[in-house]
């Protein structure tokens, strides 16, 4: 099992900037990859962005690239989203997941074996 703890949600500002954080514990030996989803209300849970656990290779969504970036500190378990340039449509729950590499797509939710609880994230226009 691997427990994914999630902080860093708020409300900010159109412009403004937030980093959330995901703590990883338990049998996190096994994570190949984390990833960032998020949830904005009456909508489909979407993927934002993925890094690898052991190479740090990051991948994100089109419609984010340019203000948000992934990393991870390996030595804390810890992944990171910073987003800069928060617009009103970055409104959403957020998510970290798990991938233990089930088959399929890295920007699937399907594929991500563990979440954490989500955190809320609202821009103000």
């Amino acid at each position: 099992q691997v427990q994914l703890v999630e902080s860093g949600g708020g409300l900010v500002q159109a412009g403004g900037s937030l980093r959330l954080s995901c703590a990883a514990s338990g049998r996190t030996f096994s994570i190949l990859a984390m990833g960032w989803f998020r949830q904005a209300p009456g909508k489909e849970r979407e993927f934002v962005a993925r890094i690898m656990w052991s190479s740090a290779s990051t991948y994100v969504t089109d419609s984010v690239k340019g203000r948000f970036t992934v990393s991870r500190d390996n030595a804390k378990n810890t992944v990171y989203l910073q987003m800069n340039s928060l617009k009103p449509e970055d409104t959403a729950v957020y998510y970290c997941a798990a991938d233990e590499g089930r088959p399929f797509g890295y920007t699937d939710s399907r594929r991500y074996d563990y979440w954490g609880q989500g955190t809320q994230v609202t821009v103000s226009s």
